[in-house]
C-alpha cells in the first residue's frame, strides 16, 4: 500500500489530505511540523509527502531539505503545498528538492500531481 506523510500545521487541512488521500487508496500518516515529520520519517519509509511551507518550529523548507540529505527517504517524492503565490516561493521550493508547488487550496491540481507522481515510479 502506498505511503503517504502529510506535513501541516493546520489540523483542517491535514484532514482534507488525508482524505482525498484515503479516497485514492493510500496510507496516511501526519506530522504537523517539520521536525514531527522528520520523527515520523526517521521511522518509515514513505512514498510520498505532502508538506506545508509556513509552519512553526520547522517550516517546510527546512524539512525537504533535510529530507533531501537524508538517506531513509531522500528520493521520496515531495508535493509542497502553501498560500503562497509568488514565483521567489515556487523557486525556493525546488531549489530545495521540491517535485512539485501548489497553491492551496488545489484538490484538482494535488491529484493531478499524485498521478503524475504515481505514473513516474
Amino acid at each position: 500500500m502506498t505511503k503517504v506523510l502529510v506535513v501541516d500545521d493546520a489540523v483542517t487541512v491535514r484532514m482534507y489530505h488525508r482524505e482525498i488521500m484515503e479516497q485514492l487508496g493510500y496510507e496516511v500518516s501526519e506530522a504537523e511540523n517539520g521536525i514531527e515529520g522528520l520523527e515520523k520519517s526517521a521511522f518509515s519509509q514513505f512514498d510520498l509527502m505532502i508538506v506545508d511551507v509556513n509552519m512553526p518550529k520547522m517550516d517546510g523548507y527546512r524539512f525537504v531539505t533535510s529530507i533531501r540529505e537524508d538517506g531513509h527517504n531522500h528520493s521520496c517524492p515531495v508535493i509542497m503545498v502553501s498560500t503562497e503565490e509568488q514565483l521567489k516561493d515556487k523557486l525556493a521550493a525546488y531549489k530545495v528538492g521540491a517535485n512539485y508547488y501548489i497553491v492551496k487550496p488545489a484538490k484538482v491540481d494535488l491529484m493531478q500531481k499524485i498521478a503524475n507522481l504515481m505514473v513516474e515510479e
